[in-house]
């Protein structure tokens, strides 16, 4: 990739499109320069299609994840320790029963929700969230089987326990999905404190990591740290701070994003032992105008994102696009903001990024993104009264 030695000037970053959609990127925290042209502030562009949205449910508490079940309808979680099965047809079930005991203070409670590849046969689904643990708690990941009339779970079975336990109920991250070589990604967080986020850089711990295993929470052939002394051997990369959101594209492509501090959220793309910096390095800065770790944002040995973002987008889940509906937009990254709000549309070309798009700038908090079938998408909007919002073109 090819490097700058002069920071790109808001000047020669905006677009004349951004001033006609009516946005702009404003003012960076850092005046750290990209590492390569295409690393932030892409081309702003519109693509001038209109937008219809219909809720599907409300009355949700800060719904968290959401995943599509193979004949119609979606599991989605509740921050305060909720699985609700929603119908096609809108209808709320009551609570799902025998979901584990979660620790639903500030970040922590139930998180995500994904289907086995075999869920149709298996009846498998997949939640993480903040495991309680003597006073304390932790990103966890659990298997069970979902009954057939969606009104339960049995056979519940941890699969991942983030170590050690945190007294900070904080950057959990927790993200889960399952690769395309059939093992499972679990995300975490670093627990935010100063102390703690260190624990992002220490192998012998389960902070700031992708995590890898088996679908039985077994450590699965190719991990890089099976044979390092104490070192976890679960662990796929390291260096992270909080990623909330995670994909798989077409290609197969595993593909992360990640909250910064003030300024320097990170989309990446985790390859095997791989250092992403944190907290280290950062294109952002401390919430109290300080500088992150070295003071830069960049280290030998330490990774490059290949997209950053200054101001925040303070990022939620996302998903590659694919399906009819919208179909300009496949392959393209829908990413859910939680701060300015909305979402976020990327397109990428050879691994970078071509150019961004902001689209439901007044909808508020969005936490996750779910593509349908058809091209169309849901997103959960992150609040105490939250929904469920079907979007598709206007007609």
């Amino acid at each position: 990739m090819r490097h700058l030695t002069l920071p790109l000037t808001l000047a020669t970053l905006l677009p004349a499109a951004a001033l006609a959609q009516g946005f702009t990127y404003g003012e960076r925290n850092t005046d750290y320069p990209p590492a390569f042209p295409e690393q932030t502030r892409a081309p702003l562009t519109d693509s001038g299609i209109e937008l219809a949205t219909e809720t599907l449910a409300g009355g949700l508490v800060h719904p968290w994840g959401i995943a599509n079940l193979p004949d119609g309808g979606w599991l989605v979680t509740e921050r305060a320790g909720r699985l609700r099965h929603l119908g096609a047809d809108g209808t709320l079930s009551e609570p799902v029963e025998g979901i584990p005991e979660v620790l639903a203070e500030k970040q922590g409670g139930l998180l995500d929700v994904a289907l086995a590849p075999d869920f149709a046969d298996s009846r498998t689904i997949y939640l993480t969230y903040a495991k309680p643990i003597d006073g304390k708690s932790a990103t966890a990941a659990a298997r069970m089987t979902l009954s057939d009339d969606l009104a339960s779970v049995s056979d519940v079975e941890d699969i991942f326990v983030q170590e050690p336990p945190s007294e900070t109920p904080m950057h959990y991250g927790a993200r889960v999905l399952f690769l395309d070589d059939g093992t499972v990604a679990i995300t975490s967080g670093e627990h935010f404190t100063d102390d703690q986020r260190l624990y992002a850089q220490d192998l012998d711990k389960t902070y700031g990591k992708v995590i890898r295993v088996n679908p039985d929470g077994t450590v699965p052939e190719g991990n890089p740290f099976v044979d390092q002394d104490g070192a976890v051997d679960t662990i796929w990369s390291y260096g992270h701070r909080n990623i909330q959101g995670a994909a798989v594209a077409d290609d197969g492509t595993f593909w992360t994003i990640e909250h910064g501090p003030a300024g320097g959220d990170e989309l990446n793309r985790p390859e095997a032992g791989l250092n992403y910096g944190w907290p280290v390095i950062s294109y952002g800065k401390r919430y109290d105008g300080g500088v992150v770790g070295s003071g830069g944002a960049a280290q030998e040995g330490m990774e490059q994102p290949v997209y950053f973002w200054d101001p925040v987008i303070a990022p939620g889940g996302m998903a590659f696009h694919s399906g009819e509906t919208f179909s300009d937009w496949n392959g393209d990254l829908l990413i859910g903001s939680l701060k300015p709000g909305g979402v976020v549309r990327l397109s990428l070309e050879d691994g970078l990024v071509t150019e961004e798009e902001r689209l439901l700038r007044d909808i508020g908090r969005v936490r996750d993104v779910e593509i349908q079938p058809d091209g169309s998408f849901v997103i959960l909007t992150d609040f105490e009264n939250g929904s469920v919002i079907r979007v598709t073109p206007a007609e």
